[in-house]
């Protein structure tokens, strides 16, 4: 079995063989949105591609014109293209008739061969469906004719290759005709190998792999013959310019000064030796040997601020000088911190309190946050630059927990209460009380506290409460209990209920984190039904 050199065609061959791997197992549609994620991504790729094998064949031209004899090179683009061409279009009519074949079978590709889902979605009719793909491409032997069609196409892209360089051209095409031989499956060939029983859905991301092996393979060849014209050379002049202000920060603290490297950006790179002077508002700049030059200012004043630079380039060509300007922002504030709690201005005993603290124009490093004053409060930072206040009792009327704030220059700081958890509701079910039907209410589990209109994180417990049935005309019956769910003389109390009966849960109590004791919640009533 051959393996091929190149890390791009060897994570290619990996991708494929994966994907075929988990077509062994029962195909979710999380593996079918793995295939449409991995075929996008391809056909992504596949669009880059094209674009770029558009741009070059106009260099190629235009640098074969300055010798005769690299014009035998510049005629070579158009075939290449051509073979690209006819290769993309056989595998798009491959495609295009395994998904007419699971769709409507009309015997066109088109908007019939699709579903359209709740989400607005296109999906495949028959994206689960493996018949056509075996069908068409085992049985009636479509699947090798590709097999000899790609390395047909292969060797017409190497063809335009000089014979004495070939040996250094490396194309993408590859097909493995080894790999099938060593399945435990005992396929009966390479096509077998590839498409034997495999839903289309699973196919397309195989197809547009070939289609990327024909697009790279072209754009070999293309760049292969801007080699010999010498596109990408030294002879290549920068003819497209723009100026370019690179700030170390476009934001800054009044007093502190403004740097950035301002130099031209170009369409064309390279080893040009074009003069380029700098300045800005009309003062001149002093250029690097890279042609960058740094201007700096130091503003008094707050407010946005405007700048002109301006680059003026010679042709070392024609001695021709052009001027290029370009107008840049940035903004002069001043320091100030703010703080914040993330849910609301109150800390809650038992639980995490987030906290924010924003500082303009001060590194996050130079900020320190402190807690002070009543509630037994703590204050930590988080990974992410918040910061987490825990706190063990709450404050008096007139009493705060402090958050304070100091960096280079300032302070601030901020006042919280403290409280309690608030009372949870007791329920049965989804129920708090009232009118219930006694198959209904035979089946809960027990009592369980629901925290209401609560943005934190907090889990409070039932730990007793008393159980009490009043059936008509008999004495009340009670159950008292441990924690919310039923125990055995509460189960029992409760399986005896009929049409009539009244269940109260009194003196229901529950313990929410933070608290020392357990608090009462009240109680429910329900009427049997």
């Amino acid at each position: 079995m051959s393996i091929p050199k190149e890390p791009r065609q060897l994570m290619i061959n990996v991708m494929y063989l994966v994907l075929t791997a988990l077509l062994a197992l029962n195909v979710s549609a999380e593996i079918f949105n793995a295939f449409e994620m991995v075929d996008g991504g391809l056909k992504t790729a596949n669009a880059s591609l094209d674009k770029s094998n558009e741009e070059l064949p106009v260099l190629i031209t235009d640098a074969a014109k300055k010798k005769e004899e690299l014009v035998v090179y510049a005629d070579k683009v158009q075939p290449a293209r051509e073979i690209s061409k006819a290769a993309s279009d056989y595998i798009t009519k491959i495609v295009d008739d395994l998904i007419d074949e699971g769709g409507n079978r009309d015997g066109e590709h088109n908007d019939g061969d699709y579903i359209v889902l709740e989400s607005g979605k296109r999906e495949l009719i028959g994206k689960r469906d493996y018949d056509p793909t075996t069908r068409l491409m085992v049985d009636e032997g479509r699947g090798l004719e590709l097999k000899t069609k790609m390395e047909e196409f292969k060797d017409q892209f190497m063809a335009l290759v000089d014979s004495t360089d070939r040996d250094a051209v490396s194309l993408p095409i590859e097909i493995d005709n080894e790999a099938w031989k060593l399945s435990p499956n005992k396929k009966k060939d390479w096509a077998d190998f590839t498409f034997g029983h495999m839903p289309i859905g699973a196919t397309m991301p195989i197809f547009s792999k070939f289609k990327n092996d024909i697009k790279a393979s072209e754009a070999q060849i293309l760049n292969y013959l801007a080699g010999k014209v010498g596109v990408g050379g030294e002879t290549i002049v920068l003819d497209k310019y723009r100026v370019v202000s690179s700030p170390k920060q476009s934001y800054i603290i009044k007093g502190e000064p403004y740097e950035a490297d301002i130099f031209l950006s170009a369409a064309a790179g390279g080893g040009s030796k074009t003069g380029i002077s700098i300045s800005v508002n009309g003062q001149s700049l002093r250029t690097d040997e890279d042609g960058n030059a740094k201007y700096t200012a130091t503003p008094s004043t707050t407010g946005k601020k405007t700048y002109t630079a301006a680059i003026t380039v010679t042709d070392p060509v024609t001695g021709e000088k052009k001027t290029y300007n370009q107008d840049f922002n940035y903004e002069v504030g001043e320091r100030s911190i703010a703080v914040s709690a993330t849910k609301m201005n109150v800390f809650y005993i038992g639980v995490d309190n987030p906290v924010e603290v924003s500082a303009a124009g001060v590194n996050s490093n130079d900020i320190n946050v402190s807690m002070q004053g009543q509630g037994g409060c703590k204050i930590g930072r988080n990974g992410d630059g918040t910061f987490n206040v825990t706190c063990s009792k709450p404050t008096k009327k007139g009493e705060f927990a402090k958050v304070s704030v100091t960096a280079p220059g300032l302070t601030a700081s901020k006042d919280f209460r403290v409280k309690r958890i608030p009372d949870p509701v007791a329920k049965l079910g989804n129920d708090r009380g009232g009118r219930v039907g006694d198959g209904q209410f035979k089946v809960y589990p027990g009592v369980f506290p629901v925290l209401e209109n609560f943005d934190f994180d907090a889990k409070c417990a039932i730990t007793e409460f008393l159980l009490i049935r009043q059936a008509k005309r008999q004495d009340a019956e009670f159950a008292p209990n441990q924690g919310g769910k039923f125990g055995a003389q509460a189960r029992a109390l409760q399986q005896k209920a009929g049409p009539g009966d009244t269940y109260i849960f009194n003196d229901i109590k529950c313990r929410c984190p933070g608290d020392g004791a357990a608090r009462n919640i009240g109680q429910m009533v329900f009427t049997i039904k």
